[in-house]
């Protein structure tokens, strides 16, 4: 199976990535300001519900294209690592944005739930990127790709709760200071960018 010092690796890479500001986590942030701490952490629990779903049909297809053949595996390895270029390219750019409370809305705690689901799971980027990133944490030699994938998606989903979760009781804080210190998200969103270079480098060198 998958070694310790790999899971780790790939448990830190996760929770630099659910740090960097993003859709989700601002949601959750501020769903977590507007209706309390329960609120936030619905949607996050909606959110990893997602992440579930992503997770079996990565786990799934992915064992298949490995198995397929050297072509089919090669088109995998360089579409994800430009994939993960892109992603790079596009947190270098990212500028500091206004966290906002907004307008208190009426969405019940089952409807927050609900939304973080349908976010997740309508998201075709989630299903691109785990596409990319899991992958370059597996091994055939290892065996089972399908349980590797399965294992790598649960680690990813663990640090998702414990990010998101973290986002969510401290919403109002982290509010402040992200509105007071935009230079703290444009080190985070570069931090981010440097991750996806290094996991696009070694998604591109890896072999079948």
């Amino acid at each position: 199976m998958i070694p310790i010092e790999t899971l780790a690796t790939f448990f830190m890479a996760s929770i630099l990535l659910g740090l960097a500001p993003g859709p989700d986590n601002i949601f959750v942030l501020t769903q977590s300001a507007l209706r309390g701490k329960i609120a936030g952490l619905l949607v996050t629990l909606g959110l990893c519900t997602g992440l579930v779903v992503h997770t079996t049909a990565v786990a799934f297809g992915v064992a298949v294209v490995f198995q397929a053949s050297a072509l089919a595996f090669t088109a995998l390895k360089l579409g994800g690592a430009g994939y993960l270029l892109y992603l790079a390219w596009h947190a270098f750019r990212a500028s500091a944005e206004r966290i906002s409370a907004g307008r208190k809305n009426e969405l019940s705690y089952a409807k927050l739930y609900r939304r973080g689901i349908i976010m997740n799971v309508t998201n075709p980027k989630v299903s691109i990127f785990f596409l990319a990133f899991l992958p370059q944490f597996a091994d055939p030699g290892r065996g089972s790709l399908t349980l590797q994938m399965l294992l790598l998606g649960g680690v990813f989903i663990v640090s998702t709760i414990l990010v998101f979760g973290s986002i969510a009781l401290l919403a109002g804080s982290i509010g402040q200071w992200l509105n007071r210190s935009p230079k703290t998200q444009v080190i985070m969103n570069r931090m981010a960018g440097v991750v996806f270079v290094g996991l696009a480098l070694k998604l591109a060198t890896v072999r079948q």
